[in-house]
Parts: structure tokens; C-alpha cells; sequence
């Protein structure tokens, strides 16, 4: 299993929205992926299931095929964390799916964090048992699915939720905007990665209860995509670049802690992808309840719509093809591309 999540702490930038296209892709290439949920919004969950799915899975009272299912005897401190139950998504990835409860952890993890520092191994124990949950989550439900590869989508905040997803995490990739506040949010980004991979080290000396799953904590940051760039004549317009041309400075110093500077971000090798808005193309998709390269004639994906469904494709593949070169991930076992080119 290879864990690869996707945060900035600015949200708005389009970022579940490429981790559910992401994860369609992958598993167009032949890959086994599970997305996992962990935004407390839900809002991957929502891409991926019917409505009436959803009323199943967050009905009255308990809740016990979702995350929070998983870890709710972690939150009341009643026992160890439960086996999850991933949905196999028909002809898809699979998905640990959300929930909107999974805001009640956040104060228990961030009591467990500096329980798991304690000389007593009672409650060290319980510190760790509760910092390594989504990690142990992850671990269960790609056994159970035979996932090769785990897509994590978190909120955007520098909570102690997202230090125990991000802990799990063996790879980073970060969803940005070229705009003021992205660059603000790499510069808050940089000092916290440091800081969480630095606290786990620690922590991972101490008094770890035997045979307890315990992730790396790496958190090898694998690039950056630039998301919805305003694009003329199929060239970013002046007021984008702007501010994408100061993202590699900011990205080597902040997140690298390197001081060689790409003169632009076309010629930053640590840039993965910049991903058009599809515009009409999204909503298009939403009806459909599909990614937006498996639209075909039959949605009303006709005319200047197709050629934008063919583009969407292969900016995705691309991407995923980078981010499993970096990953190290084999692509051997890609169909190249057979299925979708033939939902087309």
C-alpha cells in the first residue's frame, strides 16, 4: 500500500474534485485505488454515491460503515478502532466513505498527541492506538479491497485531524491557486509539515504498544498542481501568471526547504500538472454522476463539449502518470487507457 494524500490549507481550489477524478483515472489505467474520505464536509463521498446510498450509510443514530463508524470507539475511549467497511463503487475505485460526525475526533486526537510522549505505557498506548487510526483504517481497507494505492482527501485546516492523515501519509501532493492567499497557505504549509514529521519521529521512540501498525510519518512531498488557471487562446492569461510564476520560489523554500528557484512555474519541475476548469463540463458530469472524461454523446457531451472531454482525459492521465513515476509506483499494469477510450 502506497498512501498519497492531498492538502493545502487554503481551500476552494477545486482539490476533492481532482482527488474523485484522480482516483477514476487510476482505476481507468488498471490500478487498484481506494479513495478515503476524511474531510468531516464529505464532499468526496458525495461525488461518488447515490443519494439513497447515502441516507444508508448516515442514517439515525449509529453510523457503522463510515469512518467514523471505524474510529467512534476510539472517540468514547471504549476500545481499539473497528475493521472499516470500503464500498466497491460498480465499474470504479473503491471508498472509505466520510462523515459529517468525524469532527468529534478532533479533540481526542489532539490530547492523544501528546499522550503518546507519556513514560506510562497505559497511556502511551492509548495515545498511539488513537494517532494511528486512519493509518490502521487504511491499512484494513486496502487488505480488504487489494488496493495498491490510497487517495486521501482532507480538509482544509491545520488541525490535529488532518496531522493524523497527513502522519499516514507516505507522499503529499498540494492542490494550489495562483493567487496571494495560496502562497500565504504554502508558507503556513512548509513550517507545520516540518514540524508534524519532526513530533512523530519523536514520538515514534517512545513507548509504542507491540504489534501496533505504525505508519512512517514521510510525508515526501511529491509536487504541486495548479488548479483552474483562467486560459485564452489555450494560454494562461497575464493576471494568472503572476502569481503562478512566484509558486516555485515559494514552493522550494517553504516545502523543500531548498533555495533553487525555477525562473517560472512553466519550467518548475516540482509542478505536476496545471488542470483547466472544464467549466460546463463539471456540471455536465454531476448529472451524469461520472468524471467528466467518461461523458459521452448520450449526456450531451457533443460538439466543442467532446473535444473538452478528450482534453480533460488527457490532462488527467498525465497527471496520474507523474504522480506514479514520483510515487514509484509501477505502471505496468495499465490498460492504457482502453476502457475509457471506449466510453467515448
Amino acid at each position: 500500500m502506497k498512501t498519497i494524500a492531498f492538502f493545502n490549507n487554503k481551500g476552494g481550489v477545486g482539490k476533492t474534485s481532482m482527488v474523485y477524478h484522480l482516483a477514476w483515472m487510476l482505476h481507468d489505467m488498471g490500478h487498484r485505488v481506494l479513495a478515503v474520505d476524511l474531510d468531516p464536509q464529505c464532499n468526496l463521498t458525495s461525488m461518488f454515491l447515490e443519494e439513497s446510498a447515502l441516507e444508508e450509510l448516515w442514517p439515525e443514530g449509529q453510523h457503522p460503515d463510515t469512518i467514523l463508524g471505524s474510529v467512534a470507539p476510539l472517540i468514547e475511549s471504549l476500545g481499539d478502532m473497528q475493521a472499516p467497511h470500503p464500498i466497491n463503487v460498480e465499474n470504479g475505485p473503491s471508498i472509505v466513505a466520510g462523515d459529517l460526525g468525524l469532527s468529534a475526533f478532533e479533540d481526542r486526537l489532539s490530547e492523544a498527541w501528546g499522550r503518546c510522549l507519556d513514560d506510562k505505557p497505559a497511556i502511551a498506548g492509548d495515545g498511539f492506538r488513537v494517532v494511528t487510526a486512519f493509518y490502521r483504517v487504511m491499512k484494513s481497507a486496502t487488505e480488504q479491497c487489494g488496493s495498491e494505492l490510497a487517495l486521501i482527501d482532507v480538509g482544509p485546516n491545520i488541525g490535529a485531524m488532518n496531522r493524523a492523515a497527513l502522519i499516514a501519509a507516505d507522499f503529499i501532493v498540494i492542490p494550489i491557486g495562483a493567487d496571494l492567499f495560496s502562497l500565504q497557505g504554502l508558507r503556513n504549509l512548509g513550517p507545520t509539515l516540518r514540524d508534524w514529521r519532526q513530533g512523530w519521529e519523536t514520538r515514534r521512540r517512545g513507548r509504542v504498544p507491540m504489534g501496533l501498525p505504525m505508519p512512517s510519518g514521510q510525508m515526501r512531498p511529491l509536487g504541486y498542481v495548479l488548479l483552474n488557471p483562467s486560459v485564452r487562446e489555450n494560454r494562461p492569461v497575464k493576471s494568472y501568471l503572476k502569481w503562478a510564476n512566484r509558486i516555485p520560489a515559494t514552493y522550494c523554500k517553504e516545502i523543500l526547504g531548498q533555495n533553487l528557484y525555477p525562473a517560472t512555474a512553466a519550467d518548475d519541475s516540482n509542478q505536476l500538472a496545471m488542470l483547466k476548469h472544464f467549466k460546463s463540463l463539471m456540471p455536465m458530469a454531476q448529472d451524469a454522476r461520472k468524471p467528466m472524461f467518461h461523458l459521452t454523446a448520450a449526456d450531451g457531451a457533443i460538439g466543442g463539449h467532446a473535444g473538452a472531454v478528450q482534453d480533460c482525459r488527457l490532462q488527467f492521465e498525465t497527471l496520474a502518470k507523474r504522480i506514479l513515476e514520483r510515487a514509484e509506483v509501477s505502471q505496468t499494469n495499465e490498460r492504457c487507457m482502453t476502457d475509457s477510450a471506449q466510453r467515448s
